[in-house]
């Protein structure tokens, strides 16, 4: 019995017990997740087709580890310009396991684990743009390393926020995040106009 399942933007063929690598995803390693966005389903012979999902169908899967792939280097150069720049990015992935694939239909002590997921999808991630200094690229890096929210952003050292930046690519690696911490902290506790007033005395994020 295999199938084909849609995880976090991309489609896979799985089966029992296969390892997938997956872009990151935001539950801890050990936990349990299901994807119910399943597209086709082959059971010993019989394949049901979505429209675009099978109702009540559903993949279950058990997170083993986060990690990040293999580098990718992407050079750019203009002839007679002068011009050379070199990028390097290391894309944030899951390990998942597949425990169990759920046809439609299958009885609702199998589908518990998914209804106690929901709370945790449905989770609204921050606009990290809001942040004086942090662009989209910036923005994006945080969010596929889980910083996505202000209150997380709040919690992370100066540090580590250069370190997640120049992992991502090195083109991020000249930004300094010295008040992104404590920007953040205001945003999350809605203090917007303190905020703003800060933001309007700092130059790129940076103390003037």
């Amino acid at each position: 019995m295999y199938a084909i399942v849609e995880i976090a933007g991309q489609q896979f063929k799985v089966s029992k017990d296969q390892k997938v690598f997956v872009h990151r995803l935001p539950n801890q390693e050990g936990e349990k997740v299901a994807f119910n966005n399943v597209l086709l389903l082959d059971n010993n012979g019989t394949i049901t087709v979505g429209a675009p999902a099978i109702n009540g169908a559903s993949v279950e899967a058990k997170v083993l580890k986060h990690l990040k792939g293999d580098k990718v280097l992407v050079f750019k150069k203009k002839r007679r310009k002068g011009y050379k720049v070199k990028n390097g990015h290391r894309q944030f992935l899951t390990q998942i396991v597949i425990e169990n694939i759920v046809a439609s239909g299958a009885k609702s002590t199998q589908a518990k684990p998914k209804t106690e997921k929901a709370p945790v999808k449905s989770a609204k991630a921050d606009d990290l743009k809001k942040i004086e200094g942090i662009g989209p690229k910036a923005a994006e890096a945080l969010v596929a390393a889980g910083v996505d929210t202000f209150a997380k952003l709040a919690k992370k050292s100066v540090e580590e926020i250069k370190t997640i930046l120049s992992e991502t690519s090195s083109t991020l690696a000249h930004l300094d995040p010295q008040t992104w911490a404590a920007q953040a902290q205001l945003a999350a506790e809605g203090k917007w106009d303190e905020l703003k007033k800060w933001q309007d005395e700092l130059n790129g994020g940076i103390v003037k």
